[in-house]
């Protein structure tokens, strides 16, 4: 059975003063409109923190009677940071049951209005219970396998500044992201250290926002054409090698192999930057690059010819990174590539192909989707 995305919706990424639910409807009732106000039968939220930091449970419900679908059934998703992406996931799946004829997908998730020490103690208990117990922070984690990285391929610590920017000067043009100015090497440089290697403009930002999309039965040019997940070891220590996500890995091959179609067909790519090196290894675990070569994409005259546009959305360093929201944001902007919706981010010539990989917790819990038109 084929689905496609018909109409997405915002509500921009950033500090926000409104409630969890209040984004959630904003970003359901743009997408809705969008579409002309068909009926939507099925509704999955995908959410990480509205217990832990807001407080708020039955989330799906409290979404459903803001926006009016109390007729819908209904769920609400979590795969940490990949939530966006899982309900994504979940609706498709439902789609292809055949039981339900319209889903809408919410991304959502309101973090800035707690202390920064709050949240990252909430983020960090999608960590291993060892790691957490000894005080580990996603950055502290993150920066040992970007050490690990670096010292692997011995990787100019540059290459991660020059990440940063370009990051910030495509979000610059996207009207949904947090950041809108662009920002220059010396910039990121002289940030302030966080766990090093890893600057504060070397991570991606807290922030509040929510998206949204509708998935209907039937062909387009964001037609869903294949998925993929994995799992990989929680704790860093009982991952054979630091450098690499086998979880991105696993998921990347299934995907492909379920839409019958090679990374060499990928025009457009938007993958999950939470941390500047984590980039080059999605580079390469989704099988753009070679082992220990993605550095070359930022030094080095660039990528190859022939490589996938790679986040023109400004990715999660320049969007914001409300964790519910990323992975359906990734989505979200693939789909309006596809359909010519991008406006000021959109990518010349139209890809027909795009690839969106969404990582849960640290790399634990891993997400592709293939989204693709028919020939043409």
């Amino acid at each position: 059975m084929t689905v496609h995305v018909s109409a997405t919706g915002w509500a921009r990424f950033g500090p926000r003063p409104e409630p969890l639910t209040v984004l959630a409807a904003e970003a359901v009732g743009k997408a809705l409109n969008a579409l002309g106000r068909k009926p939507v039968d099925f509704l999955v939220v995908g959410n990480m923190l509205a217990g832990s930091v807001n407080g708020e449970e039955n989330v799906v419900s409290r979404i459903a009677n803001r926006t009016g679908l109390e007729t819908a059934a209904g769920l609400r998703v979590e795969a940490a940071s990949a939530s966006g992406a899982a309900a994504f996931h979940a609706a498709v799946h439902a789609l292809e049951s055949g039981r339900y004829e319209r889903a809408l997908v919410v991304g959502a998730e309101k973090m800035t209005d707690r202390p920064t020490a709050e949240v990252a103690a909430a983020l960090s208990h999608s960590l291993h219970a060892s790691e957490q117990a000894v005080g580990a922070t996603m950055p502290a984690l993150a920066a040992l396998v970007s050490q690990r990285y670096a010292e692997r391929y011995e990787v100019d610590p540059e290459v991660f500044d020059l990440i940063s920017v370009a990051a910030r000067r495509a979000s610059a043009r996207n009207p949904h992201a947090q950041f809108q100015t662009p920002v220059t090497v010396a910039e990121v440089r002289a940030s302030r250290p966080i766990a090093l290697p890893l600057r504060l403009l070397h991570c991606a930002s807290i922030a509040d926002g929510a998206v949204a999309v509708v998935l209907e039965k039937g062909g387009g040019p964001a037609g869903v054409v294949g998925l993929g997940q994995a799992f990989e070891a929680m704790a860093l220590v009982d991952r054979a090698d630091l450098s690499s996500f086998a979880a991105s890995r696993i998921a990347a091959e299934r995907a492909f192999r379920s839409a019958g179609i090679s990374p060499r067909e990928v025009g457009l790519a938007e993958l999950h930057d939470a941390f500047s090196p984590f980039l080059l290894i999605d580079l390469e675990d989704i099988g753009f690059a070679e082992a220990g070569t993605a550095p070359r994409w930022f030094r080095d005259g660039g990528p190859p010819a022939g490589s996938p546009v790679l986040n023109p959305s400004g990715g999660v360093l320049g969007r914001g990174h409300p964790v519910g929201a990323s992975g359906l944001a990734e989505i979200a902007s693939l789909a309006e590539q596809l359909r010519g919706e991008a406006g000021a981010s959109a990518v010349d010539p139209r890809p027909r192909v795009g690839l969106a990989q969404s990582i849960g917790g640290l790399a634990s819990h891993n997400f592709v989707t293939i989204l693709g038109g028919p020939p043409g």
